[in-house]
């Protein structure tokens, strides 16, 4: 087992990601809109959200040395069913399409009140 762990920037203050390469598969964490030195939640809108995790996302895809192609399934949780049309739009932009059953939005509660949590798995290349 590997962890993946790229640096992190102050800018994502907030909003981190990190991930585990078992078995040939890259597992990523979720990403929480928290900041982590109050604990509230981070303000801004349900897109600037997604974009960030989503980039959070890439950041450890480009850590393991993998391709958004490589993503094999995705589910991004938020706590709003109104935030779901926004969300699409965002994923969509970030995977170049919609593809559907590879990514899934569903509707929870989420820790702390955050907007968005994204988790993602995907196929290492073959070396």
């Amino acid at each position: 087992m590997q962890i993946v762990t790229p640096d992190f920037k102050s800018e994502n203050k907030g909003h981190y990601s990190a991930g585990v390469i078992s078995n040939g598969t890259l597992y990523v964490s979720g990403q929480l809109s928290i900041d982590p030195d109050t604990r509230e939640v981070c303000k801004g809108d349900i897109r600037e959200h997604t974009r960030l995790a989503l980039n959070n996302v890439k950041r450890v895809l480009d850590a393991a040395g993998v391709t958004t192609n490589d993503v094999v399934f995705c589910r991004i949780y938020t706590p709003d069913v109104n935030y779901w049309g926004p969300i699409n739009e965002e994923y969509a932009a970030f995977f170049g399409a919609h593809k559907p059953g590879r990514v899934i939005v569903s509707t929870t509660t989420l820790h702390f009140g955050c907007l968005v949590e994204i988790e993602a798995v995907a196929e290492m290349p073959a070396k």
